[in-house]
């Protein structure tokens, strides 16, 4: 049977054969697209959702539609790190010869993939869209962006924003089209039809994206542990885990989930982390709060996701202090039975002690172990030795140092890490990448390969191989 009767077999199939069909209009109208013009255009997409007053309304709009975050982290993702993304990309040379080994006579050219299937979570729905988009027109591709249903109509509006500044630019509007209607059905059948799939989102829809027979980029899950050791400024320290802790309500992933303090600092570090409005949970206090998190003692509760922890409190049944910016609970275990040790997505940590660096690194193993292997880790630290150590000893692919997590694994204006809110987590996480994953994952290269200007000559087998090897198996 013809694709196209297969495809047209469902009323879903068919309409998204029709945006697919669409898309792919768009994308054979720029498929040989200047640099001068992908980058004009997508300077022109960015704007048109971050300029003064709009980036306010999106991220008010967003809080309102999700009931996620708050306005303030909302704000800095719509307004600052979409600006930040196209500053970090704009440079970048993705059409044409974009790059060249002269010692092996190879070139690369860079081609575009097609449609890009992508998916955007209710945890970051304001400016997810626009780095995906961006980066699929960068590599001259087209982007069909299908949303969480908690955040329908702000994704609707920030595309069609992108959209109307694509027309005034002399692009096709169809180079961004946002699914209005979002169901489970509809993403999947996106995630059939298109090229490529770059899929941000819970577990059960990255595991979807893996097994729709598209190539797909996803990411895994978000479970970050940070050591603080006994030479870190302690003072800088809890500042900026404050800051990661407490960004929109912790709806990242990659917020500080678990806090490891060397014994030396343990006290003198936890009275900071006091003061900066940390409350400690335990006893009773430290069910309730477990109850309130986990619904049904395995799934996080989706009704305390990214609240305010005054909001958490009341939910729960215990009373707080003013000022309580987010809630410590002291722990010592870590798997199943420790429900504290995985992914809150809450302004909830988990603080446990450790003698030294190796029981840090051994404590950071075990945590992300039961949950988070591979995505990301901190540590506040100057020494060199222990910060080596502790990446050397993870099963990691960031190990961010002296910054604040949250704001930091997926690209600052600080450090130098690709922008972007896709973190492959490589084998350990389950991902095809460790990539902070950018416009150079959409695109396809040639590789174009001429004779060297002398021939690799084979040295003797005793320089190739050794005279203790040729000894030792001949």
């Amino acid at each position: 049977m013809a694709t196209a009767e297969l495809i047209a077999e469902t009323p879903v199939a068919a309409e998204v054969a029709e945006l697919v069909a669409r898309s792919r209009a768009a994308q054979a109208q720029i498929e040989h697209a200047t640099q001068e013009q992908v980058d004009r255009w997508i300077r022109g997409m960015v704007y048109a959702v971050c300029k003064p007053g709009m980036d306010e309304e999106i991220a008010r709009e967003t809080v309102e539609e999700t009931q996620l975050g708050n306005y303030e982290g909302k704000f800095k993702k719509i307004s600052i790190k979409t600006r930040a993304t196209l500053y970090d990309i704009i440079d970048d040379k993705s059409v044409g010869v974009i790059d060249e080994i002269p010692e092996r006579n190879i070139v690369k050219i860079a081609k575009p993939v097609g449609v890009i299937g992508a998916l955007s979570p209710s945890t970051n729905p304001e400016a997810t869209p626009v780095i995906k988009a961006i980066s699929a027109v960068k590599g001259r591709n087209s982007i069909i962006i299908c949303p969480h249903p908690r955040a329908k109509f702000v994704n609707a509006k920030i595309c069609n924003l992108m959209r109307d500044a694509l027309v005034k630019m002399g692009a096709p509007a169809d180079l961004v089209i946002p699914i209005e209607q979002p169901s489970v059905e509809k993403t999947n059948e996106v995630m059939k039809q298109c090229d490529r799939i770059l899929a941000t989102g819970g577990t059960p829809m990255v595991k979807a994206a893996y097994s729709s027979g598209t190539p797909a980029l996803g990411v895994g899950v978000g479970n970050a542990v940070i050591t603080v050791d006994d030479t870190a400024d302690l003072d800088d320290a809890a500042a900026k885990i404050l800051l990661s802790k407490t960004l929109d309500y912790a709806a990242s992933c990659s917020s500080d989930n678990s806090v490891i303090l060397l014994d030396a600092i343990y006290d003198a570090m936890l009275e900071k982390l006091k003061a900066k409005g940390g409350f400690i949970i335990e006893g009773e206090n430290k069910t309730k709060l477990q109850n309130a998190i986990w619904e049904d003692g395995e799934h996080i509760n989706a009704k305390v996701v990214a609240q305010s922890p005054q909001f958490i409190a009341d939910y729960a049944g215990f009373a707080i202090p003013e000022g309580t910016a987010f809630f410590i609970v002291p722990e010592t275990g870590y798997g199943p039975d420790y429900k504290f040790s995985g992914e809150k997505m809450t302004v909830t940590m988990a603080l446990y002690r450790a003698k030294d660096i190796d029981e840090a690194i051994r404590l950071t193993n075990a945590i992300q172990g039961y949950q988070g292997q591979g995505h990301s880790c901190g540590i506040y630290s100057n020494s060199d030795a222990n910060i080596m150590k502790l990446a050397e000893g993870t099963k990691t692919s960031r190990v961010m140092v002296n910054q604040p997590q949250s704001a930091s694994n997926s690209g600052n204006l600080w450090n130098g890490m690709r922008q972007t809110f896709s973190l492959g987590c490589g084998s350990w996480g389950g991902n095809a990448t460790n990539n902070n994953v950018t416009w150079r994952d959409l695109i396809n290269e040639t590789w174009v390969s001429k004779p060297l200007a002398q021939n690799k000559v084979l040295p003797s087998d005793e320089a190739l191989f050794g005279k203790d090897i040729i000894e030792l198996v001949g």
